[in-house]
């Protein structure tokens, strides 16, 4: 098919790109920077907010995977204009293209919009893709790891000098990205279900403890540790000390903070796709060992 992706040049978005060309599939991709030639590749250079690159995005576009967002921002205008009005924009382009399919990557923080910023951002999101009249498919993806992640980069540190700090007791599932991208491609199939709302895992039940999420980081990297539980007062006034210091370049917000110390972000059972459509390859244990490996082979660790 010819798919257009939004968010290729991000870590999900680079294994889904990966692996839609590795399956033949011709794909075109919206990127802020100038990227050099790649086999079964189109860049097309622009942003979210800017209507001409859309349209040339999807023109003559099978489905659009829209894996774009922003996951961390200073406050709610940065969520809404990356994540609201970013999706309305793709949706636009998408429908006046005539391209009928379309695959939306939310997350699981829309499931408590209350919560966060963030999640709010994505539950509007998920609105707009519901409401647009197009073919789609919102998938929430929980924790994603893999191979050039930098978000569980530190975790895998922590866990290599033995102490894992984590928010109070609380369970989380989990997805290597590898898995994700072939979720999100057989989504992108013309005849794949339609009007379905999915939260993927490594298909273990009940999710991960935190202590048993600290232990597989350290076995993966043949060490021992123990989850470290951080009072969620402490994660919080974190959160302001960070920004004290890194301002805009904060990495743990007040918004990150409410959404971290939530105690339940595994998937709901009833939400796992069809067993036809696709089920995860990568036993969590062995992607976690693959990840630190690749860590280790590029000096990240």
């Amino acid at each position: 098919m010819r798919i257009a992706i939004t968010g290729a040049t991000g870590f999900v978005g680079g294994r889904l790109l990966a692996l839609a060309v590795e399956e033949g599939h011709e794909v075109v991709a919206l990127t802020r920077r100038s990227q050099g030639e790649r086999h079964g590749v189109t860049w097309v250079q622009g942003a979210l907010d800017n209507r001409q690159a859309l349209q040339r995005l999807v023109e003559h576009a099978e489905a659009v995977i829209h894996v774009a967002g922003v996951i961390n921002a200073p406050d709610k205008a940065g969520f809404e204009a990356g994540n609201v009005t970013g999706t309305l924009a793709v949706l636009a382009a998408a429908t006046a293209a005539g391209v009928r399919r379309f695959v939306h990557v939310s997350s699981l923080a829309a499931r408590e919009p209350k919560l966060s910023d963030y999640g709010a951002s994505k539950a509007r999101a998920e609105e707009l893709v519901s409401r647009s009249g197009l073919d789609w498919a919102i998938v929430r993806p929980p924790a994603v790891y893999g191979p050039g992640d930098r978000e569980t980069l530190e975790l895998f540190k922590a866990a290599r000098l033995g102490l894992v700090p984590l928010p109070p007791g609380g369970r989380l599932s989990l997805i290597h990205a590898d898995d994700l991208s072939r979720l999100l491609l057989a989504l992108a199939d013309p005849a794949a279900p339609s009007q379905l709302l999915v939260e993927p895992d490594d298909g273990r039940e009940g999710g991960w403890t935190h202590r048993e999420f600290a232990a597989a980081l350290a076995a993966a990297q043949d060490r021992r540790a123990i989850a470290l539980p951080v009072p969620a007062a402490m994660i919080r006034m974190g959160a302001r000390i960070d920004g004290l210091l890194r301002r805009d370049k904060a990495k743990l917000t007040p918004d990150r903070a409410a959404y971290f110390c939530h105690p339940d972000w595994t998937v709901d059972p009833a939400r796992r796709p069809p067993e036809s459509l696709w089920s995860p390859r990568i036993p969590t244990p062995q992607g976690l060992a693959d990840t630190a490996d690749w860590y280790c082979r590029h000096d990240w660790l």
